[in-house]
């Protein structure tokens, strides 16, 4: 994809050349346009530094002058530059228990292509046969110039698919054979490009960090609620995965068990997160005897209509994602939450204020609580999560360029990819 020389890609000059091209690249996601001495002045580099960042960043076709800026001053307007929608592009492919999707990203974030899948997911063999035929159809609505710049595939699901199925009112169907399966290596086998691969909470975080809220915040702990509730973590503007990737995965924190009469039993004295903050457990209390065929439509519209159950239900969830909330307060000091969801319109509104509400109450003694926003992507956060890993981890300015560190996991792919000669 890149055609520079990459001889000296190890040295220390073209790790630090390598991260100030991708600070360049973020400021220009953040600000939308900007001129040389703009970019100059918030990177804390010479114009001359900026002007040979600027230069190759246009050859490589990620960057284009996007007009003049006539302020009114003497001497020559301003050229702005901007971040060139076709300079590259992310598949992405979201798996879930109960539906499969792939879409195709560009640049500035926006999508091209969507290939989606209602239905329980199939085995690995049948899942990835399905997954091979969306990205050739995605593929094709791009010319052969503009498939060689597309940066790989991010897959986003929740890991351990085969577990909590009892929570989730789901049938044991094929998932626990995907406990075995390596889609990773699957699909690169299948592809000949570098996969990333992500559990859907963090992936669904780096969309929000790299085309959402976080254009202006960087450091923010994210939740999902969608059919169960996920989670990320992100600091510094870096995402952080933990040893086995499951960081911010919120769905386990130990909660109270829940007083609505349609909650299953909990195994144990403290019951999961997830069996009282999750659309599934609102479809229960909505409808008991039936929950598992309620759409995703069926439950914004309850919502929409101002159903009483919607509203008990949102009491117990608030109920049971404040202490959770408050715990990740106290320990990771982080200024904002970003909550989202397969809903919006009313339900994001009265979720959001609840729960602001709620956190204030019940904040300690000379402690704050943190800021709370609504998500950027609602039910395409998932699917643009997935897209967005393969732009985060070939153009965002990771701390770990700098120090040569490797992270686990999905960055295996991101090694690859830059040793293969990725773009910066």
């Amino acid at each position: 994809m890149n055609k520079r020389d990459q001889s000296g890609r190890g040295s220390n000059s073209a790790q630090l050349r390598q991260y100030n091209e991708r600070i360049v690249l973020l400021m220009l996601r953040r600000a939308g346009s900007a001129s040389k001495a703009d970019l100059a002045r918030a990177t804390k580099l010479t114009n001359a530094a900026v002007g040979g960042i600027i230069q190759t960043l246009i050859e490589d076709g990620l960057i284009i002058e996007s007009g003049k800026r006539h302020d009114g001053g003497r001497g020559q307007p301003a050229t702005l530059l901007k971040l060139a929608p076709r300079g590259a592009f992310g598949f992405g492919v979201r798996i879930d228990r109960t539906n499969l999707e792939v879409v195709l990203l560009d640049f500035e974030g926006k999508v091209i292509g969507r290939r989606a899948h209602d239905m329980i997911l199939p085995p690995p063999a049948k899942t990835l046969e399905i997954i091979r035929s969306d990205l050739d159809n995605l593929k094709s609505l791009l010319s052969d110039e503009e498939q060689d710049r597309i940066a790989g595939i991010g897959v986003a699901q929740p890991f351990n698919l085969g577990a909590w199925l009892l929570e989730l009112g789901l049938p044991p169907a094929s998932f626990r054979e995907w406990d075995d399966f390596d889609i990773t290596e699957a699909l690169q086998d299948a592809t000949d490009l570098p996969v990333f691969h992500e559990n859907d909470g963090t992936a669904a975080a780096v969309a929000e960090l790299f085309y959402g809220h976080g254009r202006e915040h960087d450091n923010f702990l994210y939740l999902f609620l969608g059919p169960a509730i996920g989670g990320g973590l992100i600091l510094s503007g870096d995402v952080v995965r933990g040893v086995t990737g499951n960081a911010g995965d919120v769905a386990m924190m130990p909660v109270p068990p829940s007083r609505l009469s349609t909650a299953p039993e909990p195994k144990k004295q403290w019951d999961l997160l997830l069996t009282r903050a999750s659309l599934v457990s609102l479809a229960r209390h909505l409808s008991p005897e039936n929950f598992a065929s309620l759409s995703r439509l069926d439950l914004q519209d309850a919502a929409e209509r101002g159903d009483p159950a919607v509203t008990e239900w949102m009491a117990d969830c608030i109920d049971a994602l404040t202490p959770s909330l408050g715990a990740a307060y106290a320990l990771l000091d982080m200024p904002l939450v970003i909550i989202d969801s397969d809903l919006d319109g009313v339900f994001a509104e009265q979720l959001t204020k609840g729960l602001a509400a709620a956190l204030a109450e019940a904040a300690p003694e000379a402690r704050n609580t943190p800021d709370l926003l609504f998500g950027s992507f609602h039910q395409d956060a998932g699917a643009i999560g997935a897209a967005s890993l393969p732009m985060f981890f070939n153009f965002s300015p990771r701390a770990a360029i700098l120090t040569g560190n490797r992270p686990g996991g999905s960055a295996g792919a991101a090694v690859r990819n830059e040793e293969a000669g990725a773009p910066a």
